[in-house]
C-alpha cells in the first residue's frame, strides 16, 4: 500500500493523536455533516453526465447524510489545508452525482481525486489532525459502500479487481509461541540477507500467525510470486535495493496485480494515485500503470531507494512506504529517535505501520528458511512469458483472442493495466509467447478504425453465414461483403472478418463471464 499517508489517517486515533480507527460520537456527526457539502452553484449539465439520470431512493446510504442540530464549526486547519479539504468535498459530491446517474467511470475519477486532495491536505500545518482523520475515514467508508453497491462493476468486458489480502490483519497482534524465539534466532545466525533481520515478539507473533491461521494466505502469495519473481528480482537488483523487499509485494497484494485496497491504493505495490504520478505511473480512461507489474515494480524500487536515502534505515524506509515519509519524519522529530522499534514503543506511528514492518520481517524469515516452516514443497506458478507489441490503433482483446487462439482470460492476465477490453493506440500489448509476428500480420487485414469492434471467426464444418451472423448480431450480407464472399459461402477453416456493433455478441458475452470467474480464482 504504497504511499500509506492515507493509512496514517485511518490509524491515528489508536494512539498518541495518530490513531484513526476510533471516532467519538459527538465529533462523528459533526464531520459527517461537513463531508457532504452543498451542491456547487452551477449544476451539472446533461452534457457532463452522459448516462441518463435515474431515480435514486433518497436514503440509499442514510449514514452519508446524518442530521445534526447545530451547524458545524470549521476545524482549525491552515488556509491551504482548508482549501484542499473543501475541494475534496466538492469532488466527492460530484462523484455521488455521477454515481446516481450511472456514470461509474466519472464517479470513480471524482472519488479518487477527492481522496488525493485529502491526503495532500495532511502535508500542511493542521492543529486538529483527528478532525481531518475522521473526515477522511468517513469519506473512505462512503466510497467503500458505493463500491459494494456496484461502483466500477461496469460492462462485462471490463476486468475485475481483487481485495488486498492482508488489510484485515495489519491492525492485529498475535500471541507469541515461547518455543519459537530460540528457534528463529538460530535460523537468523545462518541466514544471509541484504535486509537486516531482527527478531522481536511482534515478528514472532506474525511467524506464529503465518504458520497457522494465515498459512493459506502466505502459501497463495508464494505460489503466485512465481509469475513475477524473476522480473522483480531483476528490477530490485538494477535499482540497487535489497532483494528481500520482494516481500513488500507479498504483504501489499499477495502478488495480485489488480489488488485494490479500501483506500483505493492500487496494484501489486499498492500505489495511491498521487504517489504513483510522482514515479511516472500514468492513469488514463483506458489504462492505469499502477496495475502494470513491471512499471509498478520499477516505481516501488525507486521509491524505496529514495526513502532509504532520506532516512538512512531500511526499517524506517519500509515504514514510510506504508504510511508516508511525512508521518515518519514527524515521528522522528517529535521523539528525537530515528529507530523504528523505539517509535513503535512510543506509539507515534500509525498502528498499521507498527505491524507492517514485523509482517515483512516474518515473511522474509519464513521464506528464507522454507524447509523449517514446511514451505519448501510449494510449487510456484511458472514465470509469465510473453511477446510485446505496440498497437497502432485501438484494438479489442476479443479480436486479439480470435487471432492468437488465446483465452480472453489469459490476455487480461497478461495485460492487467488495461481498464477496459480495448487496448488504446500506443499501448504495449502483451500476447502469448511466439504469437506477436502472426498477430501483427493478421491485424493488417483489418482496417485500423475497426479493430476496436470487429472480430475474426473461424468457420466450423456446416456453419452458414446465417448461423455465424446470429452469433454476432451481424447480417449475413454484411459478413459476405466484408469478406468478398462468392455465392457458395464460407467453407470449413475459413477465417472471416465479422463487422459487429459495440454490443457484445451472445457467445462472446458468455465467454467473458466465464473468463472473469476464472481470472478471480
Amino acid at each position: 500500500m504504497a504511499d500509506r499517508t492515507k493509512l496514517f489517517f485511518l490509524c491515528f486515533c489508536l494512539g498518541a493523536l495518530l490513531g484513526l480507527t476510533g471516532c467519538g460520537l459527538s465529533q462523528q456527526s459533526k464531520f459527517q455533516k461537513e463531508l457532504l457539502p452543498e451542491p456547487p452553484a452551477t449544476p451539472l449539465s446533461a452534457s457532463m453526465i452522459k448516462a441518463p439520470a435515474v431515480t435514486v431512493e433518497p436514503r440509499l446510504f442514510v449514514r452519508d447524510t446524518p442530521a445534526i442540530l447545530a451547524p458545524p464549526q470549521p476545524p482549525p486547519f491552515s488556509l491551504r489545508a482548508q482549501a484542499l479539504v473543501e475541494r475534496a468535498g466538492r469532488h466527492f459530491e460530484q462523484g455521488r452525482k455521477y454515481y446516481r446517474a450511472k456514470n461509474t467511470r466519472l464517479a470513480r475519477r471524482e472519488f479518487d481525486t477527492a481522496l488525493d486532495l485529502m491526503l495532500e491536505a495532511s502535508d500542511h500545518p493542521i492543529m486538529d489532525r483527528d478532525a481531518l482523520a475522521r473526515r477522511l475515514e468517513q469519506m473512505v467508508d462512503s466510497i467503500h459502500r458505493y463500491d459494494l453497491a456496484g461502483l466500477g462493476s461496469g460492462a462485462v468486458e471490463e476486468p475485475g479487481f481483487e481485495a488486498a489480502p492482508l488489510e484485515d490483519i495489519l491492525e492485529m497482534t498475535f500471541p507469541v509461541d515461547p518455543k519459537l524465539k530460540s528457534k528463529v534466532k538460530a535460523q537468523l545466525e545462518a541466514t544471509a540477507s541484504q535486509l537486516p533481520l531482527q527478531v522481536t515478539d511482534e515478528v514472532l507473533g506474525y511467524i506464529h500467525h503465518f504458520s497457522h491461521r494465515g498459512r493459506r494466505t502466505l502459501i497463495a502469495g508464494l505460489e503466485r510470486s512465481g509469475r513475477y519473481k524473476p522480473m522483480i528480482q531483476r528490477i530490485l537488483d538494477e535499482e540497487g535495493v535489497p532483494q528481500e523487499l520482494i516481500y513488500l509485494a507479498q504483504a501489499e497484494s499477495g502478488f495480485r496485480p489488480r489488488a485494490v485496497s479500501r483506500m483505493r491504493a492500487t496494484g501489486m505495490w499498492q500505489f495511491m494515485a498521487a504517489r504513483g504520478r510522482e514515479y511516472g505511473l500514468v492513469r488514463t480512461p483506458y489504462t492505469d500503470d499502477r496495475l502494470d507489474p513491471e512499471k509498478a515494480t520499477r516505481a516501488a524500487a525507486r521509491h524505496l531507494r529514495d526513502l532509504y536515502t532520506q532516512f538512512g534505515d531500511w526499517y524506517l524506509a519500509i515504514a514510510a512506504y506504508n504510511c508516508g515519509p511525512v508521518t515518519v519524519e514527524r515521528a522522528v522529530e517529535r521523539t528525537g529517535y530515528a529507530d523504528f522499534w523505539e517509535l513503535r514503543r512510543r506509539r507515534v506511528l500509525p498502528a498499521e505501520t507498527t505491524n507492517y514492518v514485523p509482517i515483512i520481517l516474518a515473511m522474509t524469515i519464513m521464506a528464507k528458511n522454507a524447509e523449517a516452516y514446511g514451505l519448501d514443497e510449494i510449487q510456484p506458478d511458472p514465470p509469465a512469458e510473453y511477446d510485446t507489441l505496440e498497437v497502432t490503433a485501438p484494438t479489442h482483446l476479443k479480436l486479439v483472442a480470435d487471432l492468437t487462439d488465446a483465452p480472453l482470460s489469459e490476455l487480461m492476465e497478461l495485460n492487467p493495466a488495461l481498464l477496459k477490453g480495448v487496448a488504446p493506440a500506443g499501448f504495449a500489448l502483451h500476447v502469448p509467447r511466439n504469437t506477436a509476428d502472426t498477430l501483427v500480420a493478421a491485424l493488417e487485414m483489418i482496417p485500423p478504425d475497426r479493430r476496436a469492434s470487429w472480430r475474426i471467426h473461424k468457420v466450423s464444418g456446416g456453419e452458414t453465414l446465417a448461423a455465424i451472423g446470429k452469433i454476432y448480431g451481424t447480417a449475413p450480407r454484411t459478413i459476405a461483403a466484408a469478406n468478398q464472399l462468392s455465392a457458395e459461402g464460407p467453407v470449413e477453416g475459413d477465417q472471416l472478418l465479422i463487422p459487429v456493433s459495440s454490443a457484445a455478441p451472445k457467445k462472446a458475452l458468455s465467454r467473458t463471464r466465464r473468463s472473469r470467474r476464472t481470472a478471480r480464482r
